[in-house]
Formats: structure tokens, sequence, C-alpha cells
């Protein structure tokens, strides 16, 4: 499903051959990326687990699981590395390889541990290995992005299949809540989420062609001049601004779930089937887009996005029972997922040469960083401002969103950013 894409500059058999590859192999990174990540197939579970035997409180699981944002926050790191510095004469398949084996391993060693300090340092491993995957996997969107002229295709990929992914986990994660111990779930969720990385390791190898590199003089300067080139385009710093405040609003996810259970008394695979009801949300929008969407000019499409938002997240307000419940959750991933697209396939687009990683995984980190501040701030306004009512969290988180209707006009994209209205449009 890629019908948001531009048309793909694929002229010959060969050239089709790899592209049909790519996206085979972009659709499995992100598979292993929804079930491997912290908030994939491990997250219920362990949220379960330090609630029922920790008795902790919606601030405490936040709080833990911010430290688990850190690797994201490094992707830059990680993505200036891989631009600089090749590796068995590799810039990409090779950090892949590597990141994919600490992910399993962790994971392997965290489905035999119990305390939660124990828990935290594994997670965080496998985290590592997550964010690294990633960062080296949006180098090679933007740099295949460039080459067949299908950035957005390749985004939607992604981000469609770790949506399919969700579904899977989420039914998963309250499965194995519903009908094993609180640990028992934590380390059968841990098990199976080691194993998927395994197969991108195998399947890197038949799916991705890349020029053998070698640490050299003028390699060094070629990556040193993209690097430049990119820390001096001013769109990039609007871009990463607009970023930052658009991804910011008060988190509603963890005081959410606290909200279902203790409030609503939703079962907890009712809760993980929620989550499932979101992504198809998703699913739905990515066919939507490409039939009603591709042809706006960003500015446009990106006030369409805020708007979305904002009627998705007031939607919460109407939660009473479960018909509801699945109502506002798949009104809230579809407006997701025109987030992601409208503003990923910007980014990816607006990518200097020879410094690919760096600079996606940058725009990519400055949204981590606002949702992790986010995620706190709306735990804390939950517990300790509005006392366990989640109707005056609602209101703030949306109030928030809209204010980027004010963003939009700074980022002057009619102006700026033709290439990004190229890509956009079908």
């Amino acid at each position: 499903m890629t019908g948001i894409a531009v048309t793909p500059l694929v002229r010959s058999p060969a050239q089709r051959t790899d592209f049909k590859r790519l996206m085979l192999f972009f659709a499995l990174v992100y598979v292993v990326e929804g079930i491997g990540q912290s908030d994939g197939l491990i997250s219920q579970p362990l949220n379960y687990y330090l609630k029922q035997v920790y008795q902790w409180t919606p601030l405490q699981i936040t709080a833990f699981l911010t430290v688990l944002n850190l690797p994201w926050f490094l992707k830059p790191l990680y993505g200036i590395v891989s631009d600089f510095v090749p590796l068995f004469g590799s810039r990409r398949k090779s950090y892949l390889l590597l990141a994919n084996v600490l992910a399993a391993v962790a994971y392997f060693g965290l489905a035999g541990a119990a305390a939660p300090n124990s828990l935290l340092v594994l997670l965080l491993l496998a985290v590592y290995g997550m964010a690294i995957a990633s960062t080296i996997a949006g180098a090679l969107v933007v740099e295949n992005g460039r080459r067949f002229q299908a950035s957005s295709a390749f985004v939607n990929q992604q981000w469609l299949w770790f949506e399919i992914a969700a579904i899977g986990v989420s039914f998963a994660g309250g499965l194995l809540v519903q009908t094993l111990s609180p640990l028992g779930a934590v380390h059968a969720a841990a098990f199976i989420a080691a194993l998927p990385p395994l197969a991108v390791i195998a399947a890197m190898f038949f799916l991705v062609e890349e020029d053998k590199s070698r640490i050299s003089a003028a390699g060094l300067r070629q990556s040193l001049r993209g690097l430049v080139t990119a820390l001096r385009l001013r769109r990039l710093w609007v871009l990463a601004l607009f970023l930052f405040f658009y991804y910011f609003s008060p988190g509603i996810d963890t005081p959410l779930y606290f909200y279902m259970t203790d409030h609503l008394k939703f079962s907890q695979v009712f809760i993980g089937g929620l989550n499932s009801i979101g992504a198809l949300g998703w699913i739905a929008a990515a066919g939507v887009y490409g039939l009603f969407f591709r042809d706006l000019q960003p500015k446009t499409l990106l006030t369409a996005t805020i708007f979305a938002g904002v009627v998705a997240t007031l939607a919460f307000l109407f939660m009473r029972d479960p018909v509801t419940a699945v109502l506002a959750h798949f009104v809230y991933g579809a407006a997701s997922m025109m987030t992601a697209v409208a503003t990923l396939g910007l980014a990816a687009d607006l990518c200097p040469e020879h410094s690919e990683g760096f600079v996606y995984a940058a725009l990519l980190a400055v949204t981590n960083i606002a949702s992790a501040a986010a995620d706190n701030v709306g735990s804390y306004l939950y517990e300790h401002a509005f006392r366990g009512e989640l109707a005056p969290l609602v209101l703030v988180a949306a109030g928030f969103t809209a204010v980027n209707f004010a963003l939009v006009p700074f980022l002057k994209l009619g102006k700026e950013h033709p290439e990004a209205a190229s890509l956009l449009r079908k």
C-alpha cells in the first residue's frame, strides 16, 4: 500500500526488482521495530507488572519508561557515525547487523530478569539496538528515496507495516497479561521480541545492495561538506523547531491506560485490542490519504493534520464504554497517520546529500524529545493537577495541538520548500 508516493523512478526490470526488494526490506524492518520497541509487545505486560506487583503510579511508570527514550535522543550520533565511518566496508549494513544482534541478545537476557533495575538495563540495551537499526533504516530511506524519487513511498511503507505489527502485538500483549502471571507475561513478551531481529539480519543480505565504502580522506571531506551544508540550511532549523512544537502536547497515553483500567474497568485483552483499533485507523487513513490528500499543498496538508489531531484528541472526552472507546482509538490512529506521513515525508525530502543519516535522525530525535517531554507533563498533570480525571487533560492536550495552527506560516512552505511540495503530491 503505497498510494501516497510520487511515481517511483523505476525504468528498467533491474530497477523494479531493486525497488520491490527495498519495499519488502522496509516493511520487515518496521514490523520488527513495531514488535521490539519499548512500546511494542513488551509495553502492556511491563506496565501491568509494575502496576500490580510494585504498585507504581502513572507518574512513576512514565518516569521509568522515559529513560528508554535516551537511545532515541542519540539517533543523530548514530547517524553521523554511519555517515562518516564505514564499518567492515559498509556505511549501513554492518551497523544494521550489529544493532539487531544487540537487540536480540538483550531481549533474550530480559526473558530471565525480574527486578525493575535489571529489566530497565536490559530493555535499555534492546532499545539501543532498535534505535540504531531505525537510524540506519532511515538513512537508507533517504538515500534510496532520492535514487528512486519515492521518499514518501518508503516512509509510508515503513509506517504502514509498523502499524500492522502494532495490531498483532496489541492483542498478543493483552493476551499474555490475561493468561500468564505478571512476570510470566513480561518474560514471554521478551522472548518473542528477541526473535524478529534475527530475521532482519538474514534478510538484509538478500534485499539491500550497498556500494563498498572505506575510510579515506576524500570520503571524510565529502561527508563533512554534507554536514556543514545541512547545518547551514535555514529551512532545516525552521523545520526542526516546528517539529518540536508539533509533537509537544501533554501526553495522554499512560493516563489513558490507567483511566481505562481503574475507571472504565476494561479488561487487559480489550485494552490491547484498542491499540490494534488505533492501528487499523492508521491503515485506513493511509488509503484515504492516497485518494483524497495526496494532491494537497504542504501548507494545507499540515493544517489538515493539526485539525485532525485536535478532533481526535477531543474524541476521548466521549469515551464511556467499549463502543465509544473503539471509535475514539480509531479516529486517534487515523490522525496519527496523517501527522507522521506529512512531517516525516517532508523531513526525508529535505535531507542534504552525504549527511542523510545525521539529518534525518536529528529531525526524528526532535520529535522523540518533544514526545517524551509531553508524556511526562501529561502524567504529572493527570496525577497531581487533575487528580485522576481524564477530561481536563484531554482539553489541555487538544489546546496545545491547536497552537500549531499559528506555527505553520513560519515554515513558508510555498516559497522555501518546492521540492517538498513535489514529494507530497503524486
